[in-house]
Parts: C-alpha cells; sequence; structure tokens
C-alpha cells in the first residue's frame, strides 16, 4: 500500500503530464492518433465495391485521442482497441442496415415480377386461375374485364356471340358452376334451341339483349370490386415490407453475436484505460476482481 506522502506526490507529478496546454501543443497532440493506431488503421476496408472512409476513420481516431488523451504506448494501444472496436461497431449496424434493404428491395422485387408475369400466367393456361380465382387480385379483375368486353365487342360486330369468343371466355374463366362461362353457353344454348318459339328476328334480339346486359352487370362489378382489391394489395404491399424490415433469424444471430462480441471488447479496453490513467494521477487503484466459473456435475 503506497503512503499518503507517495499518493500526493504521485499526484503532484502526474499534474505535470495531464497533455498539452497551449494551441500548439494541442495541435501536435492532435496529430498522435496518426503517428500511433497502426493497427486499428488495418480496420479500414479498402476493397473495390467496399470500400471505406480512410477520412472518417482518422476523424474517429482524432475525437477519440483528444477525449481521451492517452499518456504512454499502453494508453495509446488501449485508445486504438476502442477506436477499432468502435468502427466494427459500426459496420455491425451498417450490416444489419444492409440486410434489411435486401430483404424489403427483394421482397418488392419478387411480387412485382410475380405480379407483372400474371397476365401471361392466365393467358398461357386455360382455367389456370377459373373466375372465383380473378375476382382475388386486381390482375385477374383486369383480364376478366378484358375478356368481357371482347366478348361484347364480338357480339356487336357479328350480331351473336361466336364459338371463338365463347371458347376465349370458357379459357379466361373456367368451367365454374353458374359463373360466367356457364350463362354465356347456357344463353346460346337457348338461342339455338328457341324453346318459346319466337320469330327469328325476336329471338335474336331478346337473345342481344340478354347477353349484353348480363356482360354489362358482370363489367359493373368488376369496376366495383377492383378498388377495393386495389387499397387490399396496396396495404398488403406495406405490411410486407414492414415484415421484410427485420433480417432472417440466421442473419440476425450472426449480427448479434459480432456485436456483444465487440462490446465486450470495448468495455474491457475502456475499463483498463481508466484504471491506467487514474493510477497514472496518483490514485490507489484496487486489482480488478476476477472471477472463474466452473461447472462440475
Amino acid at each position: 500500500m503506497a503512503s499518503t506522502k507517495q499518493i500526493e506526490a504521485n499526484r503532484r507529478n502526474a499534474q505535470k503530464s495531464t497533455g498539452p496546454k497551449t494551441p500548439d501543443g494541442k495541435a501536435v497532440a492532435k496529430q498522435n492518433a496518426r503517428k500511433h493506431g497502426i493497427l486499428s488503421q488495418e480496420v479500414v476496408a479498402c476493397g473495390f465495391f467496399a470500400a471505406e472512409s480512410g477520412r472518417d476513420f482518422r476523424e474517429l481516431q482524432d475525437r477519440f485521442w483528444q477525449n481521451l488523451s492517452p499518456v504512454g504506448p499502453m494508453e495509446e494501444m488501449l485508445v486504438d482497441k476502442i477506436v477499432t472496436a468502435y468502427w466494427r461497431s459500426r459496420r455491425a449496424v451498417m450490416a444489419e442496415s444492409g440486410e434489411v434493404a435486401l430483404n424489403v428491395d427483394g421482397g418488392q422485387w419478387r411480387r412485382s415480377t410475380w405480379k407483372s408475369g400474371q397476365r401471361k400466367r392466365f393467358e398461357a393456361s386455360p382455367g389456370f386461375a377459373g373466375e372465383t380465382q380473378l375476382r382475388q387480385s386486381v390482375a385477374g379483375v383486369d383480364y376478366l374485364m378484358e375478356t368481357l368486353k371482347m366478348a361484347s365487342q364480338s357480339f356487336e360486330e357479328s350480331g351473336e356471340l361466336t364459338q371463338d369468343a365463347l371458347d376465349h371466355v370458357i379459357k379466361a374463366c373456367g368451367d365454374v358452376p353458374w359463373g360466367i362461362s356457364f350463362m354465356l353457353t347456357y344463353l346460346d344454348d337457348w338461342r339455338k334451341n328457341n324453346p318459346q318459339g319466337l320469330e327469328d328476328g325476336d329471338l335474336k334480339a331478346r337473345h342481344r339483349a340478354i347477353v349484353l346486359d348480363y356482360i354489362k352487370d358482370q363489367l359493373t362489378k368488376c369496376e366495383q370490386l377492383r378498388p377495393f382489391l386495389e387499397a387490399r394489395e396496396v396495404a398488403e404491399e406495406s405490411a410486407r415490407q414492414l415484415a421484410d424490415t427485420l433480417p432472417s433469424a440466421e442473419k440476425l444471430a450472426k449480427i448479434q453475436r459480432y456485436e456483444t462480441t465487440l462490446e465486450r471488447q470495448l468495455s474491457r479496453a475502456m475499463d483498463q484505460l481508466e484504471r491506467l490513467q487514474r493510477r497514472r494521477q496518483g490514485e490507489d487503484v484496487p486489482p480488478p476482481v476476477s472471477m472463474e466459473v466452473s461447472h462440475r456435475l
């Protein structure tokens, strides 16, 4: 144990080495981080695509050196460790931000690509979705409306629902009981069989009115449904993007392990530096308490 006189003498001596006082002295001390910190400078990534800013790192070194004012190689080494751990912690945060950006952007790109290919899937596969499924999305409703408009235009031009137009409707809508394909096929059979024995002109006029009114009614229902589907898809996309802001469990665990290691290194270096500086200033610093834990069965 140091005596009271020794402690007081150490404190008086420490007052003579507390760092530069004049502006010129401080300017010289500011360059210590550039003279030392050789190891920590290696932490700056210098890759072609992943290049970190050496200028930002030197500015960070300068701020730590001015704030902590290390004296001697031991304190300088600890400040070097603090700067390195802090810089790597910053990189861990950036890695997490990168994972979030990849998740959000990648998810949005995959969903938009899938939506843009819906029309081709509808056209390529007969009854791929069916009328019920077509009414579940904006793309499906748009495809259904285009099919109905084409059938209506064909009817207007030829005076009847041609077999090609009817086949196209069946291909798009599928074979749904009491659905659009079912009703148009039923009305076409009604015209051919003429169960009421109507004159040819009356039969065509009545058939035309019934078919066009039915198609118009279905188009109106689609137009009323579309805004609801559009709002739902916008809300769903926003929710999915929010969900994607959380990285995968594997990536998140990796980042958290990295951050935990750095936090321990930073805490240990700061504690050791504080003890050295307090001892240099004449304080009686007790030795650190260490504990070894073992598990026995």
